[in-house]
């Protein structure tokens, strides 16, 4: 079978520490599958988020691939590999999984509690 090298973000805050890894290729296969075959056979510690339903749905598995903004679940992987990276519009938990609530619901959360 035939592997392709994905490289992954890893970390929190200001993380730049890119982590290869090799997974199996198949034609089609997407982004997403990539990640999740390496967490469920390589590295269970790799951090990122996807709720699917149905492909482009949830916009819960947001990431940068090769530097542009994509869904993991619709990204196809490229037969030469990939580099993926969290948002940098958004606050880094860790590795690939980012803030999700935009700053009004924040506010709105962080005002309540100080109720």
């Amino acid at each position: 079978m035939k592997t392709v090298t994905i490289r992954v973000q890893r970390g929190g805050d200001d993380a730049e520490d890119l982590q290869t890894y090799e997974a199996p290729y198949r034609d089609g296969m997407s982004v997403l599958d990539a990640l999740i075959w390496i967490r469920s056979n390589v590295d269970p510690t790799l951090a990122f988020r996807y709720s699917c339903i149905n492909a482009n749905a949830c916009k819960e598995c947001v990431v940068k691939v090769d530097g542009k903004t994509e869904y993991a679940c619709t990204a196809r992987l490229a037969n030469t590999g990939v580099t993926v990276r969290p948002l940098s519009t958004k606050s880094l938990i860790r590795d690939l999984v980012t803030d999700t609530l935009p700053p009004k619901e924040k506010l709105s959360a962080a005002i309540k509690d100080t109720k």
